[in-house]
Parts: structure tokens; sequence; C-alpha cells
């Protein structure tokens, strides 16, 4: 199948999974996709200067489009739904779907681009700075998912871009008693309303300080979680794995180390792995192993989703790896303690 030269049409496409039915997921994921053009440096240019790249790939992408490959590599039954525009990026990010396993909706947008970056990967330290672009067309709005695509499934992911259709998405999850997971990095308009509906927030370092203003995760971090009612108010440290607070508890989860190729894609991959703990019913402090194993070895490799690894390749790096801090520095990160100290009453 094509993708439409019709406007904002949603197709579903499940070539790879033979017209699978919407009650045979495990998972749905909504939001973004993206087409990366990965240039590998020698090292990161200064100002008015020229550096010569090793090398220029172009790969798939996007946190939740990532986060659902990833778990259709584990044996999780995926369904992704986003939207892409009319070009040869859309035909790639379809074909990619489909190879992977994953069940897609996608909505095309003629005369549009898909989302574009592009990624500038350092050779020496594996660590990124990504250029990007989104046509304003591309954001997916409530009207354009349809409920059954939603509560046929046993969990819910989404980012916190377009937030109206992540929100509608999220309650309906919630009306049918499934566990929502957000990936979100930053206050895009209505994310707080998206909050009120999620299960496990598991954010980018800084964004409970933009949302609370307050720096310290030690406050901002059970601030959050007594405001939303999340199960689990977390946030992934790069390198350093994560922290999370459960509502009685801090729970410090370093990071393993690796030789790393390209950061790109590490906390999508950390997503797609919680989001199969959860499904698993694993306990807390292992699904958040599981995550920043799986994270870790996913930068071992170039692309978002170059590094994705069998389950038992990141069960044996968590029982054999080497860690990037110990549990105590990770509590000490912004002033952290293991107890409540901080915490709201």
């Amino acid at each position: 199948m094509q993708p439409c030269a019709c406007n904002s049409r949603p197709l579903r496409y499940s070539d790879s999974l033979m017209e699978i039915s919407a009650s045979n997921v495990d998972v749905v994921g909504v939001g973004l996709n993206a087409t990366d053009t990965l240039i590998r440096l020698p090292h990161f240019p200064a100002f008015d200067s020229k550096v010569e790249f090793l090398s220029a790939d172009i790969l798939p992408g996007g946190q939740v489009a990532s986060a659902m490959v990833a778990c259709a590599a584990w044996g999780i039954r995926a369904r992704y739904i986003g939207k892409v525009g009319d070009d040869h990026a859309a035909q790639m990010q379809l074909s990619e779907l489909t190879r992977a396993g994953v069940e897609s909706h996608l909505i095309s947008v003629p005369h549009c681009t898909s989302q574009t970056a592009y990624i500038l990967v350092d050779e020496k330290t594996g660590e990124r700075t990504i250029l990007w672009r989104r046509d304003p067309r591309l954001a997916l709005r409530p009207e354009e998912i349809q409920r059954e695509w939603i509560v046929a499934a046993r969990a819910l992911h989404v980012d916190g871009h377009d937030t109206a259709a992540a929100a509608q998405a999220a309650r309906w999850a919630r009306e049918a008693s499934i566990p929502v997971t957000v990936d979100v990095d930053n206050l895009y308009a209505g994310v707080e309303e998206l909050l009120k509906h999620v299960d496990y927030l598991m954010a980018s370092r800084d964004f409970p300080a933009r949302l609370t203003g307050e720096p310290d995760l030690a406050k901002s971090l059970p601030a959050i979680q007594q405001r939303f009612g999340h199960r689990l108010t977390g946030v992934t440290l790069g390198r350093a794995g994560a922290l999370a607070w459960d509502g009685r508890r801090f729970l410090p989860c370093p990071g393993y180390v690796v030789d790393a190729v390209d950061t790109t894609g590490a906390g999508d991959i950390f997503h797609g792995a919680f989001i199969y703990g959860v499904l698993q019913a694993w306990p807390m402090e292992r699904i958040l192993e599981f995550s920043c194993a799986a994270a870790a070895l996913n930068c071992t490799a170039l692309g978002a989703r170059g590094g994705i690894k069998p389950v038992e390749e990141i069960e044996r790096l968590m029982r054999k790896g080497q860690r990037t801090a110990t549990p105590d520095e990770i509590l000490r990160i912004r002033g952290t303690s293991r107890s409540a100290a901080g915490a709201p009453e």
C-alpha cells in the first residue's frame, strides 16, 4: 500500500500482520515518527569552521514509532498511529514499520514533507546534536484517531508533542483501564491536561523543573506525582541512568557502561523497554534496570533503532554489566535522598 494523496485521510496499513484484528495488539503508540540523517563527525565543529564528516546515513526514527519497533522486536504486538507527508520519507517509514512487524495507521498529508532531522554525532563520545523540522500540518488531531485503535490494546504510549490528540487517546485508555505511559521533554501547549490521564511519567531530566519551577528533583518529582496521581513519576538521566518516585520512595537506577557509537534514540528505546516491563508485570526496580540496559545497548550502533538487542542480551548486560554510577550517586543528583525528604507531606 502507498500513503494516500488525499487531505489528512487516515489509512490502516497492516501488510506485515495480514490484517491483524483491532483486538490483537499489546501496545498502541500515538505520536512522532521522523526521518533522521545521521552525520558522523570526528569532533563537533567550532563556529565558523569546516569539518569533513565521516559518513551520512538516512535512517528511520521518531519517539513513539521507535518505541513501537522495539516492542515488536521483543515479541510485543504493537500498533502505531502517526502522521506523515507524501514524500519518500513517508514510504520509508511505512516500509520500516512493516518490516518490523508493527501494525501502522499512518495519516498522509498531501504536498507536505515528513518530519526530518539532521543529527550530528560526535565520533569520540557518541553524543549527538539534533537539528529538526516539522511542518505544522503534521500535527495529529483528535478527530484523526479512532477509539477502537486505542482501547483494543493492553497499554498506550504517547509523547508530549500533539497534546490534544494524545490526551484524547489517554482518556479513552483510562476509561478502558489501560495503563498509559508518556515520553515528554518540554512544556508543549496542553501538556498538563495530558498528564492528568497518564499512569507512568518518565520525562527528560529538565522537564520537572520546567513544569514546577523547582530545580531539585527531590521536590519536583513528588510534587508532580501528588498533583497528577501518577503511579510513577521519574526522569531519564542520559548515561547516568534514571530516577523515579513511586509515591513512597525514590528508585535510583544507574546506567550501564557500553562503548557508545550514537546516543540517538536511547530515550525512545528506554520507553519501549519500560512498556515491555509493565506488560510483564515486573517489579518497578526491574523495569527501570531493563529500560536502562536496553537504552545503553541501543547506543552501540548508529541510528534511533540501530542497537535494539534481544531480551536475552539485555538481561545479560543487567547481570554482568558495569554500572555508570552507584544508586547513592544517582540519589545525590540535584540533592535527592533515598527517603521522602523534600516530598510534600
